[in-house]
């Protein structure tokens, strides 16, 4: 008698908790239900492994993967849902329990990490010969909690319980040497399931393993601690995404780990090659490896000391397969944001690399000097300068492809950014516009939508091919535009009721839900967000009888441990949030929600309810942005500036479709000349009062000083950086304008809803899986290889 998956998931279950099903824990059903779909994939895994290590592979280098949860987004690639309902239903629970005890897999923080989830979706949907590469976080980024209004961080201990879905394969281990230690690095593989296909990626992760556990003689001499010592600075190795770097021995530990990741990654690629294809002279022909930031850049040095070291090639051979193997993702516009670590770091761990990075440095001077280019140039481009090692400088130099990730963020960096090796190589420039998957940020997480999308197109081909949805940008007549909306009302009603279990916060699904999300940046300018409704608060208070359509205004978003001024910009929400919810004489108006800590899962919940995307970075600042496309595809309008991939959007739904606002990339040089923010403060009706509100004890900062260094911030120049260095100040108005009038037009909810679907259906440019097709076409040079 065959088993049906509800056998299996059973059989897992009670493996994992050593009872009757009667008597586990949802949490060991969802480990049963999660062990049952590797069950199901295990043998289709083996078989994709197989076939591509034989052709030519793409290996994605990236320091953060922010996965989501992984059972939901599995059963519905591979059509299980059904099945696992039906396992659900004969334990006796609802499935939605189970998928809630899920924990974020806790390895990225903010559009980097997601982005590269999303690019790995997209490479198993489309059967492309990609493995990814980074680490094991035992604690990721870290939990955020609200205490007082203050963000406090606290270990996110994601992985307590188990997680099936990642398999530890320790006979895969590789050595990594430092000058001070060597470590063990234990690879666990999570599998990568695509939709409508049988191939299975693989996400390698590396954990840091001690090479003894502990010193047994310390140990029996009762010198207890001194027996773990090595055991847990190993461990931190792969502890904590980002470590705080603002003390050196915080800069140590993040070039520890970076070293340790790429180092693992190319021992065990070299090793394969070798294994399938004989030598290392072929490793290019065979191996491309995309550099997602700078963060892996150590793998072009820790590559030619393998060549070289290990492997007898001399400089030259070595650094022709090296220059033809990476290929450089350039995320920000801002050269003074791009990595360097002092030399006496590199001297500290690993001074093999030092002298490599030495001699890169070397013929990359003489190499300029024979172009002509001047010495001060020369000098600024150079790997190593002022004591400090340049790690774009690096990638610039070895790598054979250079992208942004918009359209507007590509020329930034040609013009500007990457200016001197764009003259030197502008043939090496090119431009992959992000996506996201629809498989995750529609399919799974607005299944209402993905029905209705569905229903209208006629099959779910729009799943697997995006564009799809272009073809019916025309077909919402009266009936679809309602089932819109009913679909929106519905997922503002699930938002609300989540929102108040989770925090106790209760709102209004009937009002506006405008929402910020991300990663919390003085540049992304959440502070211009909150100083709206800190003004619209006021204007409401001076005249009760204000027409103002019912608002609820989102926050998510979590400030690195070290950027003070981003946890004040926090700790100011959190207080206008309190004045605000607090004050009857606006309730039921206005409503401020800080979503407490924010990653992929309340993303989930968060955007397919809004109304409003606040895409509001000041232009030029932002590479791309992808929330702003998970929004678009759920049928959210953009309200931001022309910045990111906010630009490219506006092109495919047209003005009318968005609303835009503020000075352009273009333009800002110009205003910045004569710009005088204490004068805008002046000028501006109530921008002075929102300003006062910060210092004359409307709110409290308990007195840390806290709201008067932003008060500060905005008016004064700090000698190295001007006045409101983001231009709040000088955009307020004009936000002020469009963020009025498009609570205005809401209310003509026909004509909400049509633009809304000219969104939805616009957004195929956005998927993922275009990106990657770029990506694999003109950079990779790899092609399906299907199982």
């Amino acid at each position: 008698m065959t088993e049906t998956f509800t056998d299996i998931a059973a059989a897992h279950t009670r493996a994992a908790s050593g009872r009757s099903i009667a008597a586990s824990t949802r949490m060991e059903m969802w480990q049963g239900l999660s062990a049952s779909v590797v069950d199901r994939i295990a043998e289709r895994w083996q078989a994709t492994h197989e076939a591509y290590r034989a052709g030519r592979r793409q290996h994605y280098f990236s320091a953060e993967f922010l996965m989501g949860r992984a059972l939901l987004n599995n059963l519905l690639n591979l059509g299980l849902l059904d099945d696992a309902e039906a396992a659900a239903a004969s334990f006796g629970v609802e499935l939605s329990d189970i998928l809630e005890q899920e924990p974020d897999a806790a390895l990225g923080n903010g559009g980097l990490g997601r982005l590269a989830a999303c690019f790995l979706d997209s490479c198993a949907t489309q059967d492309l010969p990609v493995v990814g590469y980074g680490i094991l976080y035992r604690y990721g980024l870290f939990k955020q909690l609200f205490e007082a209004g203050y963000q406090k961080e606290a270990p996110d201990a994601w992985m307590e319980e188990g997680y099936p879905f990642v398999i530890r394969h320790e006979e895969d281990q590789r050595f990594v040497t430092y000058a001070d230690m060597t470590v063990r690095a234990i690879p666990y593989d999570m599998p990568i399931t695509g939709y409508g296909t049988d191939n299975v990626g693989t996400l390698r992760l590396w954990r840091a393993e001690p090479m003894e556990e502990f010193d047994y003689d310390a140990f029996n001499s009762q010198r207890f601690t001194d027996a773990i010592v090595e055991r847990e600075r190993t461990s931190d190795i792969s502890r904590v995404l980002y470590p705080n770097d603002s003390t050196f021995e915080g800069k140590v530990l993040r070039v520890r780990q970076q070293y340790f990741f790429v180092s693992a990654s190319l021992q065990q690629m070299v090793d394969n090659h070798i294994e399938v294809h004989g030598d290392v002279t072929s490793f290019a022909d065979y191996n491309c490896i995309q550099l997602n930031d700078t963060h892996p850049v150590l793998a072009i040095p820790e590559l030619m000391r393998l060549l070289m070291d290990e492997h007898g090639l001399g400089w030259e051979d070595a650094w022709d397969i090296v220059s033809e193997t990476f290929a450089y993702t350039n995320h920000t516009v801002l050269a003074e944001a791009l990595e360097q670590w002092e030399v006496s770091i590199f001297d500290r761990l690993f001074p093999r690399l030092t002298e490599i990075v030495y001699e890169i440095d070397r013929r990359f001077r003489q190499d300029m000097s024979e172009r002509g280019l001047d010495g001060a140039r020369i000098d600024y481009m150079a790997p190593v300068s002022g004591g400090k090692v340049h790690m774009a400088w690096i990638a610039c130099y070895a790598a054979f492809s250079i992208n942004g990730v918009a359209a507007l963020h590509t020329e930034i960096i040609k013009r500007e950014t990457l200016k001197d090796w764009h003259d030197v190589w502008p043939e090496r420039f090119n431009n992959k516009t992000n996506g996201v998957t629809p498989r995750r940020w529609l399919n799974q997480c607005n299944p209402r939508l993905a029905r209705l999308l569905t229903e209208v197109t006629g099959s779910d081909d729009w799943v697997r091919d995006l564009d799809v949805l272009a073809t019916v940008a025309d077909a919402a007549d009266d009936d679809v535009l309602a089932q819109l909306m009913e679909v929106k009302h519905a997922n503002k009603v699930e938002f609300a009721r989540w929102i108040k279990d989770r925090q106790g916060i209760t709102i209004d699904p009937e009002a506006i839900f405008d929402v910020q999300i991300k990663r919390l940046h003085e540049y992304k300018r959440q502070l211009l967000n909150i100083m709206y409704v800190l003004d619209l608060y006021f204007r409401i208070k001076d005249d009760p009888t204000l027409d103002v359509p019912k608002r609820v205004f989102i926050f998510g978003a979590k400030a690195a441990p070290g950027y003070v001024r981003a946890k004040a910009i926090i700790k100011l929400i959190n207080e206008v949030a309190r004045l605000v919810n607090d004050d009857a004489d606006v309730a039921g108006r206005l409503c401020v929600v800080f979503v407490e800590n924010y990653n992929v899962s309340p993303a989930e919940k968060i955007i397919p309810a809004a109304d409003v995307s606040e895409q509001i970075s000041m232009a030029g600042k932002e590479a791309s942005g992808t929330s702003n496309m998970k929004f678009m595809m759920n049928g959210a309008l953009t309200l931001g500036t022309l910045d990111g991939a906010n630009v490219e959007i506006l092109d495919a739904v047209g003005e009318d479709n968005a609303y835009i606002f503020g000075a352009t990339e273009d333009e800002l040089p110009d205003l910045r000349r004569t710009y005088d923010p204490k004068q805008a403060t002046e000028q501006v009706p109530g921008l002075k009062r929102v300003m006062d509100a910060f210092v004359d004890g409307t709110l409290s900062d308990d007195g840390s000083g806290m709201f008067h260094d932003l008060h500060w911030s905005l008016l004064n120049s700090n000698g190295y950086e001007p006045a409101d260095v983001y231009y709040l100040l000088g955009d307020f108005a004009a936000y002020r304008e469009a963020r009025d009038r498009m609570a205005a037009d809401y209310a003509d909810q026909k004509s909400w809803a049509r633009k809304c679907w000219n969104n939805i259906t616009a957004s195929g440019r956005f998927s993922s899986d275009r990106t990657i097709r770029d990506y694999a076409n003109e950079v990779w040079k790899i092609a399906p290889t299907a199982i």
